[in-house]
């Protein structure tokens, strides 16, 4: 089993180097996606690309979202013979500390994916701390479990032969309806679901890439699928209920 890092970037420049050297201590390479940022913050991930050996930079040349950055992280660390990816959000939320953990629960479930439950502190903005809710609830629906705790924590360790398998099969989310979609859809394959708690910090100075008008219709349109993807899935879901 080997593993590396993945992480998503539009524009986060303020803490991503303190990031990357805590992440160094692990001895992991990291692939970051550059998603179509800012000229001048691209300057200062190439000057990081250049810096550390241990880090990797894909650039895309426009912004696609997170969804396409993941994906496209994924599929690389595929290619180079990566069997796990470590998700890690670029901004600071993340308990880094739990990683020795995350790594420890992988591997003693290879082909799960091993997913944060999230622990706010009062950093959190209610508004986005109450409408989880209810993608939990859909997410209870579309999988016709309650087993799946947690479906938009991005601090993640994936099995990449299955996910990469998913990737070449379905149009996944390409913005923050990925988290979810890929989950539930992994669930949908009996790729097993592990959680394990961990603390998220919303930085002071954070920024957030999250569009409501936009962001809220795709995640809309995706319930809506996983919902007729869930009825054509029931008997299979259900006879897999009873028999666990």
């Amino acid at each position: 089993m080997s593993y590396c890092f993945v992480i998503p970037n539009f524009n986060h420049v303020l803490v991503i180097e303190d990031l990357l050297l805590e992440l160094k201590n692990f001895n992991l390479p990291v692939i970051m996606v550059n998603d179509g940022s800012d000229s001048d913050v691209t300057r200062q991930f190439e000057k990081l690309n250049n810096k550390y050996d241990f880090l990797t930079l894909v650039n895309h040349e426009i912004n696609q979202g997170k969804g396409v950055a993941m994906q496209t992280g994924f599929a690389l660390a595929h290619d180079l013979g990566f069997t796990h990816a470590i998700q890690v959000d670029a901004d600071g939320q993340h308990d880094l500390t739990d990683i020795k953990k995350i790594i420890h629960l992988s591997k003693n479930s290879p082909s799960a994916l091993i997913s944060g439950m999230p622990i706010y502190d009062e950093s959190v903005p209610k508004h986005r701390f109450y409408s989880r809710y209810i993608t939990h609830v859909w997410v209870w629906i579309e999988t016709l479990s309650l087993s799946l705790k947690d479906s938009m924590c991005g601090f993640r360790v994936y099995p990449l032969n299955d996910t990469c398998v998913l990737m070449n099969k379905v149009a996944l989310g390409k913005r923050m309806d990925f988290d979810t979609e890929v989950m539930v859809r992994l669930y949908w394959a009996n790729v097993p679901v592990a959680f394990f708690k961990t603390k998220v910090n919303y930085p002071e100075n954070g920024i957030s890439h999250f569009q409501p008008f936009k962001d809220n219709v795709l995640i809309s349109w995706m319930h809506t699928r996983l919902f007729f993807g869930m009825l054509l899935r029931s008997p299979k879901l259900i006879f897999r209920k009873f028999k666990n």
